[in-house]
């Protein structure tokens, strides 16, 4: 779990800057991309593949 503590003189600007870059960092955002549609198993066994091979 990600969490983002406030800084000394941090605006929330900053602290979302800095979540966000702590989720890319983390593939979370890759993650929930990958979630927000079906994928059928066939693909997801080729996706697999693909990324154990290359």
């Amino acid at each position: 779990m990600i969490k983002v503590k406030a800084r000394s003189g941090e605006s929330i600007q900053q602290m979302m800057k800095r979540f966000k870059k702590m989720c890319e960092k983390e593939g979370l955002i890759k993650d929930i991309k990958r979630q927000s549609y079906y994928e059928k198993p066939s693909e997801k066994r080729r996706r697999r593949a693909r990324r154990t091979t290359g």
